[in-house]
């Protein structure tokens, strides 16, 4: 696998990059680090770990309640709820543009050193649809057990009006999720704690660890299956060099999920609703 980085390669297969110009310290990269989690998935999991424990406390089980992925912004007003969409969409991407100006600025290459291009586009499709299927199909079972259980709240991944933007954002909604994830929690994330000397196995733990706390607003269910996906993804960026392959898989699983549920709700009895 050739990756445009420098560095040293272990036993391993592993990039141990060097620091990304002469005179950033390990302080500085450390800063940079977590003002740009601070700004997107960090602070997600800080909000699902509040939310989460709201719902601990609230009287009920957990699969009593429910955690609604896409909802109105302004009920009754289609074309002001359609504005506050796509500013939520456009906002949710200016850490990616961070990321990408970070990692311009360092010389890299931009979004092109984590594989996040056109250059490979049969690859990265081919592989995300055979990841997607994969995962979602466990994914689903996984949810339906740990609702039975009591340990998640029914996810509602949409409630938007009958509109004729309802599709089209809900697409959108699914590319943004993937985008963002993806290129912070693995790319950028696994990148920096390479820099900083992190092992392959505490990087690994600290990006799964991150992916699954920023869905604990799903119940505990959420937490583990997203850790769970969280280690097979850095596995396979380990192994690809690219997450465009994990941005379409998640892309596919997120535009399945919001379109299906908008289509199925209500109308088949495997599928919880609140």
């Amino acid at each position: 696998m050739t990756r445009r980085e420098t560095g040293v390669q272990t036993e391993a297969g592993h990039v141990a990059e060097s620091l990304p110009q002469e005179g950033v310290s390990r302080k500085i990269l450390r800063s940079e680090l977590l003002l740009v989690l601070a700004l997107s998935l960090g602070a997600s999991a800080l909000s699902a770990l509040i939310s989460f424990i709201g719902s601990l406390t609230k009287p009920g089980g957990l699969k009593q309640q429910a955690a609604t992925l896409n909802g109105s912004y302004a009920p009754g007003r289609p074309w002001l709820d359609l504005a506050w969409q796509l500013f939520g969409i456009a906002t949710a991407l200016v850490p990616v543009l961070l990321v990408a100006h970070l990692l311009t600025r360092e010389g890299a290459g931009g979004l092109r050193s984590m594989g996040f291009d056109r250059s490979r586009p049969w690859f990265d499709l081919g592989r995300g649809t055979l990841l997607a299927a994969g995962i979602g199909s466990a994914g689903l079972v996984f949810y339906l057990a740990a609702r039975a259980f009591g340990a998640n709240l029914t996810v509602v991944p949409e409630s938007l009006p009958e509109v004729w933007w309802k599709f089209p954002v809900l697409i959108l909604s699914a590319i943004q999720n993937s985008v963002v994830e993806e290129v912070i929690v693995v790319g950028y994330l696994l990148r920096r704690l390479d820099q900083l000397g992190w092992t392959p196995m505490a990087a690994l733990a600290a990006s799964s660890l991150l992916r699954g706390s920023y869905h604990l607003y799903q119940g505990i269910g959420g937490f583990i299956g997203n850790v769970v996906m969280g280690v097979v993804f850095v596995l396979l960026y380990r192994r690809w060099g690219r997450v465009g392959p994990l941005v379409a898989a998640h892309a596919l699983l997120d535009i399945v999920a919001f379109a299906g549920y908008a289509l199925l709700a209500g109308k088949v009895g495997w599928l919880p609703t609140p």
